[in-house]
């Protein structure tokens, strides 16, 4: 992490792990922009970026794309890709989420039941990069700590204050 300057606000860095595939794209070139370390990887599946540090995974796909090829094709590189990453995403591009989109979702959805596997529709680059360095974020070890600590904290708060706690007490204290 860095520190951005003088105000005290701490700008989120990290090592990203993007597919050669995408190496002259305009995600990965924002993402360098913004400071990330990016090593480039021909072993990586066409279309990944890994986010090595929160153990995120993300598999980026054109719904028209998929829409055009044949089925078996986008569903054996997704089930590839699963098979290689456990907490993995497919962030599907589409300018327009329609009826064709929202089917294709439902379908890779019906297929990938119960695996540790999610959907992103996203409309642009700028959600894309969005999406995936909140979720990255969020997932890795300071931050992951930090909001455990809060919502452990906000539910013992949530419990103290509620009004059945109390008046669950209430009958306790009145029936010893």
């Amino acid at each position: 992490m860095a520190e951005s300057g003088g105000k005290g606000i701490v700008k989120w860095t990290t090592i990203i792990i993007i597919s050669t595939s995408l190496k002259n794209c305009e995600i990965a070139t924002t993402l360098e922009n913004q400071s990330h370390k990016i090593r480039y990887s021909e072993t990586v599946e066409n279309g990944a970026i890994v986010f090595p540090r929160s153990g995120v995974a993300f598999l980026l796909m054109d719904a028209k794309e998929c829409l055009m090829s044949a089925e078996e094709i986008f569903i054996a590189k997704i089930e590839k890709f699963i098979n290689i990453h456990q907490n993995s995403f497919l962030v599907l591009s589409a300018a327009f989420h329609g009826l064709e989109e929202w089917n294709l979702m439902f379908k890779i959805q019906q297929r990938f039941l119960g695996k540790n596997f999610r959907i992103l529709p996203v409309h642009n680059v700028v959600n894309a990069i969005n999406l995936m360095c909140t979720i990255a974020k969020t997932t890795s070890k300071p931050y992951i700590d930090s909001i455990c600590y809060r919502m452990i904290t906000t539910k013992a708060y949530i419990t103290e204050q509620s009004p059945v706690w109390k008046t669950l007490q209430k009958i306790t204290l009145d029936s010893d």
